[in-house]
């Protein structure tokens, strides 16, 4: 990408989006744009190619998504599904259309089969049954990538597939209904440290496999992969290197300052057992992570308590 070259950020306000926004001013970008979603409804067909007519970018990161954790993908399945599949449908049409030179569309981990072999690579996809507990998400993200595919085989476009594993960091979402994993968790132990609990109880059994990687390095990753990755395969992104339930929320116990005793509530879903990516394919291009699971873990705490906490 040329340094004044015209991007859009779409889902700028997000996780992923706000740190992607920061790198790529930090590298010198200066043509950036974006939209929040009270001016652009990306699951309107008229306002996403309103918008792509008008605005004409070069350059698309295709970031906007409805997530959440499995509470609120069990809870509302036809909303994860259907604002997905409208989301990236009319994102990657008007991409097409309006003859965008380059578009990279980040799917999740999650959308993998429920029991691919460890370390997941990338040609998994599609060879088994999903976790039901996020089938909706999964469905529709699945569907974008095969849009992707299509769109580059059949018109000549230049749009990337890049699966994301767990994703954390500053600005994360932090609801108690729709949070992730390590969100979630930090802001349950520093309640119960707060509220002087003796104790916190966690879904499932504790020995489900995650693998998590900070925010940051996404960035750094999906820049990357914008200058250096022109294939029609799906590349990971991760770091490969996973960790159980149990042992993290003893690690966010320590950073958090909480001492009370664990428990696991075997009744409740944990989704799917092991998840960790093969990321050899973009560490042959170049790319490696850089912020130890610690390290980010304390930066995202740092931000929970100076950022979210203090806006409450």
């Amino acid at each position: 990408m040329e340094k004044n070259a015209k991007i859009y950020v779409s889902g700028h306000f997000g996780l992923v989006g706000s740190a992607l926004i920061a790198k790529l001013k930090e590298c010198g970008y200066t043509n950036i744009i974006t939209r929040p979603h009270s001016k652009l409804d990306l699951t309107r067909q008229d306002q996403t190619e309103k918008f792509f007519k008008e605005e004409k970018p070069e350059y698309v990161f295709h970031l906007a998504a409805k997530v959440g954790g499995i509470q609120a993908n069990m809870a509302k399945p036809a909303n994860f599904l259907y604002d997905n599949l409208m989301i990236s449908s009319n994102v990657l049409h008007a991409s097409y259309k309006y003859n965008v030179k380059k578009l990279i569309y980040l799917g999740s981990s999650c959308i993998y089969p429920r029991n691919s072999p460890q370390p997941i690579t990338e040609d998994r996809i599609l060879t088994g049954a999903l976790e039901p507990t996020n089938e909706g998400y999964a469905l529709a993200k699945i569907v974008g990538l095969k849009m992707c595919e299509y769109y580059s085989k059949q018109y000549g476009m230049n749009f990337i597939s890049a699966m994301s594993t767990n994703v954390y960091g500053p600005n994360d979402n932090f609801a108690n209904d729709s949070s992730h994993v390590i969100p979630s968790l930090i802001r349950k132990i520093h309640n119960a440290k707060v509220s002087g609990d003796k104790n916190i109880s966690i879904w499932g059994t504790g020995n489900a496999m995650r693998e998590f990687l900070y925010v940051d390095d996404l960035a750094e990753a999906l820049i990357y992969l914008m200058n250096k990755y022109n294939k029609h395969e799906i590349i990971n992104i991760g770091t490969g290197v996973d960790i159980s339930i149990k042992d993290l929320v003893k690690l966010i116990s320590d950073i958090v300052g909480f001492n009370g005793k664990i428990e696991f509530d075997t009744s409740k879903p944990e989704g799917m057992p092991r998840k960790l990516l093969d990321i050899s394919k973009i560490k042959k291009l170049g790319w490696k992570p850089n912020t130890p699971l610690r390290e980010g873990i304390i930066k995202t705490y740092d931000w929970y308590l100076n950022n979210y906490l203090n806006k409450r």
